[in-house]
C-alpha cells in the first residue's frame, strides 16, 4: 500500500506533520465525511457529495475520480488495478486522524 501511496504524495500528505498540500490531509480519511478536512479548500462537488470515505466509496473513487464526484479538483486518472486499490486502503487505514499508526 505504501508503494500505491507513492503517487498520491504528488498532492496527498499523511502521517506526523502532514500538511494539506494541493490535496488535502489523509490522515484518519476512513469514515471521514468528504470534503471536510480542516482547512482545505474542497470543490462545491466534494463538499456537496455527502459521501462517507470507507472501503468501498475509495475503491469507487480511487478508481475513476470524477465519476464519483463529478467536479472534484482531483485531477488523477485514477487507478485501473483493484488490488493496488485494495493495498491502498489498507495503507490508509493505518493512519489515525493526528497522524500516528493504528
Amino acid at each position: 500500500g505504501e508503494k500505491a501511496f507513492a503517487a498520491c504524495r504528488a498532492c496527498h500528505q499523511i502521517g506526523p506533520g502532514a500538511k494539506n498540500a494541493i490535496g488535502p490531509v489523509l490522515n484518519g480519511v476512513i469514515g471521514r465525511l468528504a470534503g471536510t478536512y480542516p482547512g482545505y479548500d474542497y470543490s462545491e462537488a466534494a463538499k456537496d457529495s455527502g459521501l462517507t470515505w470507507d472501503d468501498e466509496t475509495l475503491q469507487d473513487y480511487l478508481a475513476d475520480p470524477q465519476s464519483v464526484i463529478t467536479g472534484t479538483k482531483m485531477a488523477a486518472p485514477g487507478i485501473e488495478d483493484p488490488d493496488e486499490i485494495n493495498d491502498l486502503i489498507t495503507f490508509l487505514k493505518t493512519y489515525r486522524t493526528d497522524g500516528s499508526h493504528n
